[in-house]
């Protein structure tokens, strides 16, 4: 778990090189992405539009290589968080590598705080037809509401919220609608934390991807004063105050002897779907994620296939010192429909979703950016799997949704994510994928709603 002071942002400068064949076939999938933005473009005559073969695309995309930077980059102190939201800073993507080939053209380079008149990553069609939720998302959601709990204040959330839903064809999400709030932890609407650039960067992207799963459910923004975990968990309690059964919190920190009460505390919310990242350091656990009162999610490599789903996913790793996080809880206690036998207490993840920021989401955000960024890490799983949650209904009354997946385990309910690792481990389950059960994944991702109803 990391935090840090306002504003505070480093780029690492780490390349990543995606796989020919996957980014090839994703590249094509993302291709659409970029068709409002060029909607009334002149069309080339058929003799203009250069000859480009499936070969050459791939060779292109080959190509693809991103850097990124923490959103809050810093070791918090004990008792407090960072957000796990990584910004792509530099580089070309898979998409833009593959729409270059197609225009027989070089492809854009991402630069640092140079942000894209369009997108760059994936949007909610991806995402939805990823989870298969395209039919969910278009029916159900309404009269739900997802809180998204974060530090500072992000002071253009609603209009670069609007903006998003606008470019993607999302309905609208207003202030004005009762659609949008903000509040800070005490509830109100005018007194508000201090802003800052880092923090409204993990907000944005919160924002973007609770819209993205869910279009219909109404949103809630609930602003901490600051990265405690006081202060964190005092904005969960007011979420919940205010209404909101799902609850996403992109943050995590480093585990303490303090944690149980923080669960008792914050945390312990029966009916509630209370959904945490479980981090972007690699193997190692983090609070709230160890909580046995949420759902902990980690992260995947979300490419598109040739298979029926049309999808396939690995275990995000992108070095020795970044990728998802897992393990086993030192403090808490083991919640009894978890029954992994290599770890006593509390096990790291329960489900998971695109994280790797090489296959990133698209975020719009104009508080420290200028539009189009494209963004990674656990800090994008959080949100979705709440949205999942929200499409599933409101959950029963003294029910913990953490449990929800384990019910349709080993089911076409979810997909088993069943390769890849996040680091070396003595339980080899703690942090590689099999079959089944694993630390870095959970029991796999969403296929639908029914691993997260009940």
């Amino acid at each position: 778990m990391r935090t840090s002071p306002p504003s505070s942002q480093s780029t690492h400068g780490r390349w990543r090189r995606i796989g020919t064949a996957a980014v090839a076939t994703a590249a094509l999938a993302l291709a659409g992405l970029g068709t409002a933005a060029q909607a009334g473009a002149a069309t080339p005559a058929p003799s203009a539009t250069p000859k480009v073969t499936a070969k050459t695309i791939a060779a292109q995309v080959a190509k693809a290589h991103v850097s990124y930077t923490n959103q809050c980059d810093a070791t918090p102190a004990k008792g407090f968080a960072s957000c796990s939201a990584l910004r792509v800073t530099g580089g070309t993507t898979a998409f833009q590598e593959e729409q270059a080939a197609r225009r027989g053209t070089t492809p854009a380079t991402i630069k640092p705080h140079a942000t894209s008149a369009t997108p760059t990553g994936y949007g909610p069609s991806n995402i939805q037809s990823a989870y298969g939720l395209t039919s969910a998302a278009s029916s159900k959601g309404s009269g739900e509401t997802i809180a998204i709990v974060d530090a500072y204040d992000d002071p253009n959330a609603a209009a670069d919220l609007a903006a998003y839903r606008s470019y993607y064809g999302l309905p609208a999400c207003t202030v004005a609608s009762g659609c949008f709030k903000k509040v800070s932890q005490s509830g109100s609407t005018t007194s508000l934390p201090a802003a800052d650039s880092g923090w409204a960067g993990e907000i944005s992207l919160d924002l973007d991807m609770a819209s993205a799963t869910c279009p219909n459910c109404k949103i809630l923004l609930v602003e901490a004063t600051s990265a405690s975990m006081a202060n964190l968990g005092t904005a969960v309690n007011r979420a919940v105050t205010l209404g909101a059964k799902f609850v996403s919190n992109s943050y995590g920190g480093s585990e303490s002897s303090s944690d149980t009460s923080y669960d008792t505390s914050y945390f312990n919310h029966p009916g509630v779907a209370i959904t945490v990242s479980a981090g972007d350091s690699d193997y190692g656990a983090e609070y709230p994620a160890a909580s046995k009162y949420v759902t902990s999610v980690g992260g995947t490599k979300l490419s598109t296939a040739s298979n029926t789903r049309g999808w396939t996913e690995t275990v995000w790793k992108t070095s020795s010192t970044e990728g998802t996080g897992s393990g086993c809880s030192a403090y808490d206690a083991k919640p009894t429909w978890q029954t992994d036998t290599g770890c006593t207490k509390r096990m790291i993840s329960d489900v998971s979703a695109v994280a790797d920021p090489a296959t990133g989401v698209s975020v719009y955000d104009t508080y420290g950016e200028s539009g189009w960024v494209t963004y990674g890490g656990t800090s994008a799983a959080s949100p979705i799997i709440a949205g999942v949650y929200a499409l599933g209904g409101t959950p029963s009354t003294g029910s913990y949704p953490a449990q929800f997946p384990y019910k349709v385990a080993g089911t076409s309910a979810l997909n088993d994510v069943t390769s890849g690792n996040n680091g070396t481990c003595s339980t080899s389950y703690f942090c590689t994928a099999g079959a089944g059960y694993d630390g870095p994944t959970g029991l796999g991702t969403p296929q639908g709603l029914t691993g997260f109803t009940g």
